[in-house]
């Protein structure tokens, strides 16, 4: 990594990695990098994985397919996103999303403004050997990010919500 007086610059592969239930995030840009404008992270999501459904109530959202292939679900739509497909979803808006193939998926999400990487950074497990693979999700896992969500404005919905 590259910090400059105005700017940034990551090789492929540079970021700080984390697991987060399942998938592999790493991070590009955060909050303390871009004065608290955005986060990007670039989200590796493995098969049979991905997001519960949920709603932001302090930040945009933004999705950017590299490859692969996610299913989308925006308020009650089925979005089938593939690479090159962009999403943008506004706070208060309802989605979630799945890998349902047997390939890994890549996507790069934009959170505006930042803060909420740092509920990622908190949730997940520093990824020492990101080409490793993932670890087991535990109940423990998805009990501290439903108790540590609200403290982040972010509502996890039950699968019927």
């Amino acid at each position: 990594m590259l910090a400059t007086q105005n700017g940034l610059v990551l090789e492929p592969g540079q970021g700080k990695c984390y697991w987060v239930l399942g998938d592999l995030y790493i991070f590009k840009a955060a909050g303390i990098e871009t004065k608290e404008d955005y986060a990007l992270i670039e989200i590796v999501v493995y098969p049979q994985t991905g997001s519960p459904s949920h709603i932001h109530s302090r930040e945009d959202e933004s999705f950017f397919i590299q490859s692969g292939e996610l299913q989308f679900q925006i308020d009650g739509q089925t979005v089938v996103a593939t690479s090159g497909t962009f999403i943008y979803s506004p706070k208060g808006q309802t989605h979630m999303f799945t890998n349902l193939s047997d390939q890994p998926a890549q996507h790069l999400g934009w959170l505006m403004p930042a803060g909420l990487e740092q509920f990622f950074i908190e949730i997940g497990i520093p990824a020492d050997d990101p080409t490793a693979a993932p670890p087991p999700v535990t109940d423990a896992d998805i009990e501290k990010t439903i108790a540590l969500a609200p403290h982040y404005g972010l509502t996890i919905l039950h699968p019927s919500g």
